[in-house]
């Protein structure tokens, strides 16, 4: 550990990195991504785009740290900036560019070195990490949704891929105390967790593009994205640029129930049982009768403590450029 953060701080003061700006491109990168496993990733794509034409690099140290860096490079004239992590480096970077005019917003590019790695399997970009850094200087750009929330203490936040209320946002947060595993093992054992542990029913009650709206249920997931948890397919259909987001549903039912529907909602034929409902939305608006626990983008918005009862969400066509 004392070598990591050694490294860490390394990183940030080797020359080129944000602050410096001598090229076009900054790369954020995230070196705990993927438990700690993506810190000896750096050098080898490091070199790689020495060969591309070179880059700015700035790690990033601490929690929310992407998101500055994102914001501070947009306002400085990058014109991309590469989220170089998991999932949760990939939100805190959108959450930064999102921080500044439309017009000042770098182009998105994307070199996974996450665990799970969902948003960018949506988008079909490279596995392999020198493949995708190869990616952001030779490919093209394209526009796609992002989406917006805010809780009911007025704290707001953007996301990309999914977020989940109640049952999948409990096994995002216990899918961080899985440590020998990787990938989509990871999330496996934190559903077994959950299940165990935490099967808790919740009523909301609001609107959903302004029509009444109320249910009680175990897990409510908003995609933008088609999966999550390493490969779980909760929207198959959804697209990120149609300005639209869709829904998965699940009604109060025992343990064993929702056990059965794991392989369903891997292979993404969920929508076929009668205890789980899908659909579209563009606003939602709902109140619960007790303390939500929400995720986005795997990143825990709300967890044990929260004191959450009311959230807002809505999508933003367009609203982001990512290399393809």
């Amino acid at each position: 550990m004392v070598k990591l953060i050694a490294g860490i701080i390394i990183f940030n003061f080797l020359p080129g990195v944000h602050y410096l700006m001598r090229h076009d491109t900054l790369f954020i990168f995230n070196p705990i991504a993927n438990l700690g496993r993506a810190w000896p990733v750096a050098s080898n794509i490091r070199r790689v785009a020495d060969e591309l034409g070179g880059a700015d690099w700035s790690g990033t140290v601490y929690p929310g740290h992407a998101a500055e860096i994102a914001e501070n490079a947009a306002r400085q004239g990058y014109k991309r900036v590469v989220a170089t992590g998991g999932d949760g480096t990939i939100h805190e970077v959108i959450n930064g560019l999102m921080a500044v005019e439309a017009e000042k917003r770098p182009l998105l590019g994307i070199v996974p070195v996450g665990s799970g790695n969902d948003f960018a399997g949506t988008l079909k970009i490279p596995r392999d990490p020198e493949e995708a850094l190869r990616k952001v200087f030779s490919g093209s750009p394209k526009s796609f949704d992002v989406a917006f929330m805010q809780d009911d203490t007025g704290r707001k936040e953007y996301w990309m891929n999914t977020l989940g209320i109640g049952f999948d946002a409990i096994v995002n947060y216990h899918s961080h105390n899985v440590p020998v595993f990787q990938g989509f093992m990871i999330y496996f054992l934190a559903v077994f967790r959950t299940m165990v542990e935490n099967y808790n029913p919740f009523l909301i009650k609001g609107t959903m593009d302004d029509a009444p709206y109320e249910k009680e249920t175990l897990m409510f997931t908003v995609c933008n994205g088609r999966r999550e948890g390493g490969g779980f397919l909760l929207a198959p259909n959804a697209e990120m640029d149609d300005g639209i987001l869709n829904y998965t549903v699940a009604n109060v039912i025992p343990r064993w129930k929702m056990l059965s529907a794991i392989p369903h909602f891997i292979n993404g034929t969920h929508n076929k049982l009668d205890y789980i409902q899908t659909g579209t939305l563009k606003k939602l608006e709902v109140k619960s009768n007790k303390p939500l626990w929400i995720h986005a983008d795997g990143e825990t918005f709300a967890a044990f403590s929260s004191k959450v009862m009311g959230l807002t969400l809505e999508v933003s066509p367009n609203a982001i450029q990512i290399i393809l």
